[in-house]
């Protein structure tokens, strides 16, 4: 007889990842090679799941086994890694900065993703995407409005007002964001050390965005007072 897997976090991710995809329950069972019932059965928590359909449900969703048992949020050992120290980053320059800070917010990307599938809301996920989709826009747009004879057809909020537009949509976001946690009563137990043993170089990232975001929101209200 195979081992056994029964875990109370095991139901509810294997559920929101099926939802994650759009997929009905009996189009999964049939990628997964089970009957509709079972799965049915293996999301309620009601049946557990040997070894071999663990290690199967992780591959079809592309994640990893503890992922799926709820032991970490990292989906997947994908963070960058190598990166310097934050004292050292803040002397690199040049093309070398630009390559750090893409990592950077790469790796604390894809932290804040994995947070979200844990807490599992899809307007949350929602909410922080078009955040982050338009704190983007404003700066590609800022970009491209550098050249003046630039076309604007690509665009559909005009030059002269997209970024009031755009700052109060992400204000909303923010407002969402923190009505959803509330209402939703959704919460995570997180420290330094849940954060590091959870996520490794994407720690370190986090960890240094923060340091940087801090040190720049103080620098400039220094310079404005």
């Amino acid at each position: 007889m195979g081992v056994k897997v029964l875990n109370k976090d095991f139901p509810r991710i294997m559920t929101f990842l099926r939802k994650e995809r759009g997929l009905s329950q009996k189009q999964a069972a049939q990628d997964l090679e089970i009957s509709q019932a079972l799965l049915s059965h293996y999301e309620k928590g009601v049946r557990e799941c040997g070894l071999d359909f663990l290690v199967k449900a992780a591959e079809y969703y592309d994640v990893s086994t503890d992922y799926l048992l709820g032991r970490t949020v990292q989906r997947s050992p994908s963070m960058v890694s190598d990166l310097p120290e934050s004292d050292d980053i803040r002397h690199l320059k040049g093309n070398m900065i630009n390559q750090i800070n893409r990592k950077l917010l790469m790796n604390t990307t894809t932290v804040i993703y994995d947070l979200l599938a844990q807490l599992g809301s899809k307007r949350l996920t929602n909410a922080l995407s078009n955040y982050l989709m338009c704190a983007q826009y404003q700066v590609f747009r800022a970009i491209y409005n550098a050249e003046d004879s630039n076309s604007q057809t690509m665009f559909s909020l005009d030059k002269s007002r997209y970024k009031n537009l755009t700052t109060a949509a992400m204000m909303i976001d923010l407002e969402i964001v923190e009505a959803v946690l509330e209402r939703e009563k959704l919460a995570l137990t997180l420290s330094p050390d849940i954060i590091s043993g959870y996520f490794d170089k994407g720690a370190s990232s986090l960890f240094n965005l923060i340091q940087f975001a801090e040190r720049n929101v103080r620098n400039q209200s220094k310079a404005e007072s």
